[in-house]
């Protein structure tokens, strides 16, 4: 799903803007757009959440775009983040939080839908990758770079074929229905999901990943393992030149 957020203090045109995203063409089937009245509403929802693409106007009481732009890039380098006002003054400024583009109002369709295009190309592109609200930022993990997720008292911790670790407060069961059999992932334990990929060997109590860590196999998954273990080898197998 590309998740959109739209941020600007007029209400009038923050539905127009929908309006025209709603009619475009183009329009992905699995979209989900939110608006926004005030920066701190969208930087809040996107550390809950995370979107893929943030339209932001800049001209706006309390918190301005280019501060918001701020706060979101401090966490989050990998959000796509387009400005959008009826001043072109602020354009240098945009440059600093990496901004993808900057439109001015009124918003032209063809150059909103254009903008649009590119960069969900740019995000279609990309690997399949995991958003994790990690303890102190968001995280984008390649699932094929994750190598099993351990659940551990009020958190959980993702594993990577880097050695690299990203902890986060979210629970288990919230990232169960991203992490899907058809990627490769599978639920062995209650506490564990395994990179079916990075199996090395198993046997009936455990499963030895690449990078030599030991994970248990509940004996309740230990008939499921093993039958989806082979399906998944012997299709990736197939796949193979």
């Amino acid at each position: 799903m590309i998740r959109i957020g739209i941020c600007d203090d007029s209400s009038a045109f923050l539905h127009q803007t929908k309006f025209m995203i709603d009619h475009w063409d183009h329009c992905p089937e699995n979209i989900w757009i939110e608006l926004f009245e005030d920066g701190d509403a969208l930087i809040l929802a996107h550390s809950k959440n995370p979107f893929d693409i943030i339209l932001l106007d800049v001209v706006m009481p309390l918190l301005n775009g280019i501060d918001a732009a701020r706060e979101l890039r401090a966490k989050d380098k990998s959000v796509k983040i387009v400005f959008l006002t009826s001043s072109a003054e602020f354009a240098v400024d945009s440059y600093a939080v990496k901004a993808s583009n900057y439109l001015l109002k009124p918003i032209e369709p063809a150059k909103l839908f254009s903008c649009l295009d590119e960069l969900i190309t740019e995000i279609m592109s990309i690997s399949k990758c995991l958003t994790v609200k990690g303890l102190d930022a968001v995280h984008r993990i390649p699932l094929s770079k994750i190598e099993y997720v351990e659940s551990q008292s009020k958190h959980i911790i993702f594993y990577t074929a880097e050695n690299k670790t990203v902890e986060s407060t979210d629970p288990l069961y919230a990232y169960e229905k991203k992490l899907l059999l058809e990627d490769g992932f599978f639920k062995c334990h209650r506490s564990y999901i395994v990179n079916i990929h990075h199996i090395t060997s198993y046997s009936h109590s455990e499963i030895v990943l690449q990078s030599g860590c030991r994970i248990p196999i509940s004996r309740s998954h230990q008939k499921d393992f093993e039958e989806i273990y082979f399906r998944v080898i012997f299709e990736k197998a197939g796949e193979e030149p």
